[in-house]
């Protein structure tokens, strides 16, 4: 196989592989003998198949491995001895103009950019430290006694904290919303479940009141009709209910699994939850810090173009994705994300680059650590640990994860850090 090495650009390079086409016949044909003598394919004994017939049924995926060996092969060779440190995934094609009698691939790839020295002391870190607290197990009992509650119609005025079920059209430069009847929909006042303005023509409302608001609605509300302009919101209450919480009794605490009906167990498995929870906050806030700070002090190095590229395409998907779970329709396009798809792509390089300077590893401890946290917070634990061990793809994207938080711990421990309480309200809002 002849190798040859071209560098286009700062960050990309690109690698030929001219290979004789008699030798990858010879080798596949190799394999397919080898096929031949234990095939088991029907009308024939086994070791008599005709060659041609082995051909027919298994040349076609022969040749794929075959040549997937040899470039898997030649490309590690030729990264290897180049010292290449490859930056996302290689891009590798048949060049149809080859010579006559050789095959030839053509395989395109972005390299790490030279970061220079990496002094992580010099990085100003804050550190977020929280505890859970009694008042915070005391404020999840009554978020949990909320998710409970029944609603019992009132005939009185709506006030905070009531469910107001309603329908509604509205008027905004001569266009009506709907175009025909109208729509429905209900809010918890207080909760600020509905637009504010709309929301504030509702205490007061008695079930069948009807009444018009003039509500602004922003420059980017979704809805065009009513992007920046005032609209005449003609709004009927159909009706209005008032919240009744259940007893936090042995009844209501069995309800979430504490067979034994016991408020200091269901303190206890409260406070797990919570310091879960706050464990996985406090990491995402000092990713969020150290990830900062690296794009601060490196800023100035130039990204791979195509990563980033692919990177604002995914993250423009992803944003595309979200808005129609939300019924809202966005555009595509990677321009927009384009410089957090930079940042992104510099510190995962940085982060990547600070492991392999410092020779850092895969703490299996941690991983399993990780694991058990996930697990806990599913019904049935061990199961979801043996998934987990059962699916590669799985299990790389949690030694991904792991990998990543261990780095960043390094980095934080090595800067030059400042503590900064906070109570469990603030650390977990993100």
């Amino acid at each position: 196989m002849q190798v040859s090495v071209e560098t286009i650009g700062n960050h990309e390079r690109r690698i030929t592989f001219r290979l004789p086409a008699d030798s990858v016949d010879n080798q596949v044909g190799g394999r397919l003998r080898e096929i031949a003598r234990s095939a088991r394919i029907k009308g024939f004994r086994p070791g008599k198949v005709p060659a041609k017939v082995i051909e027919q049924r298994y040349g076609q995926q022969v040749r794929a491995e075959v040549l997937d060996d040899l470039l898997r092969s030649g490309f590690d060779n030729a990264v290897r001895n180049e010292s290449f440190r490859i930056a996302g995934n290689p891009q590798i094609v048949p060049n149809k103009e080859a010579a006559e009698g050789e095959l030839e691939y053509v395989a395109t790839f972005e390299v790490v950019p030279d970061f220079g020295e990496i002094d992580v002391a010099k990085l100003e870190v804050v550190r977020h430290t929280s505890e859970v607290e009694d008042v915070d197990i005391d404020r999840m009992i009554e978020n949990l006694r909320l998710q409970r509650r029944e609603w019992i119609p009132v005939d009185r005025p709506a006030k905070e904290g009531d469910l107001v079920e309603l329908e509604m059209w509205s008027e905004a430069g001569g266009v009506r919303l709907p175009a025909e009847g109208v729509e429905k929909g209900s809010t918890v006042l207080g909760s600020g479940m509905m637009f504010g303005g709309l929301e504030a023509a509702l205490p007061g409302m008695a079930r069948g009141e009807q009444k018009t608001a003039d509500v602004d609605f922003p420059a980017d509300w979704p809805v065009a009709p009513l992007a920046g302009k005032t609209a005449q919101m003609h709004v009927t209450a159909l009706n209005v209910s008032e919240a009744k919480l259940p007893e936090v009794d042995q009844a209501f605490i069995r309800s979430f699994g504490v067979k034994s009906g016991e408020m200091d167990r269901f303190r206890s498995d409260i406070r797990s939850n919570l310091e879960r929870e706050l464990k996985g906050a406090l990491m995402n806030r000092l990713r969020r810090e150290v990830g900062e700070q690296l794009a601060a002090a490196y800023a100035h190095v130039e990204m791979p173009p195509r990563l980033v590229e692919n990177e604002a395409r995914a993250m423009a998907a992803s944003a595309a994705q979200q808005a129609a779970q939300q019924g809202q329709r966005i555009d595509q396009a990677p321009g927009p994300y384009m410089e957090a798809a930079r940042k992104r792509v510099l510190v995962g390089l940085l982060v990547g680059e600070i492991a392999r300077r410092n020779e850092l590893r895969l703490e299996p401890k941690r991983v399993n650590e990780t694991l058990r946290l996930i697990a806990s917070t599913y019904e049935e634990p061990e199961q979801v640990i043996e998934l987990y061990r059962n699916d590669a793809q799985l299990m790389n994207g949690l030694q991904t994860r792991v990998m990543e938080e261990q780095v960043i711990d390094w980095i934080a421990e090595r800067a030059h850090h400042t503590e900064q309480a906070l109570s469990f309200s603030d650390a977990i809002r993100q």
